[in-house]
């Protein structure tokens, strides 16, 4: 009888193998282009909140406008002139989506605007001179931007006040600033100071037990959520529980670490509908869902080596979505590469047919038998009804 039980059993299994396989590939990849014939040295870029334009900054003062749905079409790019030769490490669009704010090393902070595409110099940089300026973030309100150096200092900014230290500094590079998307509060991510969160007036807060961590990026993905999440090095990500009444009551979550993973985290990008798309390296995107807690590989680092292993030693600078798992990454030297949801393709045959006709039989007869084999009461009805006709 035990024999009987499993054969159907294990049939089942086999017959449902394709469809457990086919769930481990989230995405198809394709080269759509690269922005130059050059390695370009893009260090990073933002999807506007319009959700139209992408801007990119990189190395020896590159910016470059790229249109978010179709981001292989050339044709499409605006070329912009920044007149510097600093390297540009960060940049952010203000709300409204009318300009954007860019950081760069040797005190560089820039302003990009729609209207003209103008790259100019934003008031006040005397005080910042000298410092090379790694990450940039407007809050919530349009009002004030913040921006991080690599030497850990945090400066507030607007065109009225200019630049004005925050206080407090760390003592090593900030990796990240982002802001919440409901409340004037943005968290802050350092090599080696830990996390901090900046408060409604300007003030940072550094959160207790972060420091022994490498903290790479940070993120507030989620607008119903009082909360932001951390990206450590070591695979290590950690939730930062913002109080929005007292910034400095903020706390952090449970520490958890994707030892299954391979590579390690170097930055993010913001994915599709409140969720994180992280950076590994080598090439590789995880997806986290702050909502359930729940991080998903996107593309593996075996999937990207697969199906191109020169692309594949490149370094991620950016990733954005127009929809769920479909979108574009941009490479450190340029590459334009779209993803899309992974469908599995059938060829249509006279043994493929046959084959889809066995399995939507016997799939339902595997699982009727499996009840029958296991009721007692249908058993003896049958035996009774098998007996009646033998009469």
């Amino acid at each position: 009888m035990r024999v009987n039980y499993f054969l159907p059993v294990f049939m089942m299994l086999i017959l449902l193998l394709p469809l457990v396989n086919a769930e481990s590939k989230q995405v198809d990849l394709s080269l759509e282009s690269s922005v130059a014939d050059y390695d370009v040295g893009i260090s990073t870029g933002e999807l506007s909140p319009d959700g139209k334009t992408v801007l990119l900054v990189g190395n020896e003062g590159y910016v470059h406008l790229i249109s978010a749905k179709n981001a292989g079409d050339r044709s499409l790019d605006v070329e912009l002139n920044s007149a510097r030769d600093n390297d540009f490490n960060d940049v952010s669009w203000h709300p409204r989506s009318e300009a954007a704010l860019i950081a760069g090393d040797f005190g560089t902070a820039m302003r990009y605007e729609k209207i003209d595409h103008s790259v100019t110099i934003v008031n006040g940089t005397g005080a910042i001179l000298g410092r090379d300026m790694s990450s940039v973030e407007w809050r919530s309100a349009g009002d004030y931007a913040y921006f991080g150096g690599k030497d850990g200092s945090l400066w507030r900014f607007s065109e009225g006040t200019g630049f004005v230290n925050l206080g407090n500094d760390a003592d090593s590079e900030i990796t990240g600033i982002s802001c919440h998307m409901n409340y004037d509060l943005c968290v802050v991510s350092t090599i080696s100071s830990g996390l901090g969160v900046i408060g409604q007036a300007h003030n940072i807060s550094w959160i207790s037990g972060t420091r022994t961590d490498t903290w790479v990026d940070v993120d507030c993905p989620d607008a119903s959520l009082n909360e932001c999440v951390a990206f450590g090095s070591g695979l290590r990500m950690i939730s930062i529980l913002l109080n929005t009444v007292d910034h400095t009551k903020s706390d952090v979550g449970s520490m958890v670490e994707y030892r299954t993973l391979d590579g390690d985290f170097i930055s993010s990008s913001r994915g599709f509908s409140g969720t994180s798309i992280i950076h590994l390296a080598p090439s590789a995107t995880v997806r986290y869902e702050p909502l359930n807690d729940v991080a998903k590989v996107q593309v593996s680092s075996e999937q990207m080596a697969d199906w191109d292993s020169v692309i594949s030693g490149r370094q991620i600078s950016y990733v954005w979505e127009n929809s769920f798992n479909s979108g574009f990454v941009i490479t450190s030297n340029g590459n334009v590469i779209s993803f899309e949801p992974y469908q599995i393709e059938i060829e249509n045959t006279m043994l493929t047919t046959a084959i889809l006709i066995a399995v939507s039989v016997s799939v339902p007869g595997v699982i009727l038998g499996l009840i029958y084999m296991n009721s007692p009461f249908l058993q003896r009805k049958y035996n009774q009804i098998f007996k009646k006709r033998k009469r």
